[in-house]
């Protein structure tokens, strides 16, 4: 039996390579792909050269085309992205938006937040009031682990800067509209 399943080597390892690909292909990211490769890759060879059918050459052959395959794998970064959509660590989601998919209080509620990751939905908390469902959210606290302290966008007033933005915003248009003015008058008087 073990005669048998040495001589079939090659096939084997084809045969579980293909499957690990497929399953690659059914659920991306998981990675199956470069050990995929590598058990294709060495069955391949010892199928189509007979004397490379030897265990030892073959398990070489894995280990040299596996670590070929998650070179060029993390090289090409073939799901794009090289990470950037991807949260690095719960402090990378505060300031986070996103919108709440049930109710949320100070003692339940969940959250999808835009840029959360592969798993974007986060148990939620608030320290004030209640935030209906729909309603758009901001993490304030990731809290390290996976419940978010949030409060609803609307609720969040301006802060300093933003009301002197908005005051210098207002006296430059009351400025151009007095100067709009001033000079109208000026004309109207050329003209009369």
């Amino acid at each position: 039996m073990l005669e048998a399943l040495m001589g079939n080597m090659p096939l084997l390892l084809l045969s579980v390579g293909l499957v690990l690909m497929a399953l690659e292909a059914l659920s991306p990211g998981a990675h199956l792909i470069v050990i995929g490769v590598a058990l294709v890759g060495a069955g391949l060879i010892g199928v189509l050269f007979p004397p490379a059918a030897n265990f030892l050459v073959l398990a070489a052959l894995t280990l040299g085309i596996g670590l070929a395959a998650a070179y060029i794998y993390n090289e090409f970064d073939f799901y794009g992205g090289k990470g950037t959509a991807q949260t690095s660590d719960s402090g990378s989601l505060a300031g986070t938006t996103g919108y709440a998919t049930e109710t949320i209080t100070n003692r339940s509620g969940e959250v999808k937040l835009n840029e959360g990751g592969f798993a974007p939905y986060y148990s939620a908390r608030t320290t004030s009031g209640t935030i209906e469902e729909g309603e758009e959210i901001i993490v304030l606290d990731p809290g390290g682990g996976n419940v978010l302290t949030v409060e609803s966008l609307g609720a969040i007033g301006e802060d300093e800067i933003d009301r002197a933005l908005a005051e210098e915003a207002a006296r430059s248009a009351d400025q151009a509209t007095s100067d709009t003015q001033s000079q109208r008058e000026r004309e109207t008087e050329r003209s009369s």
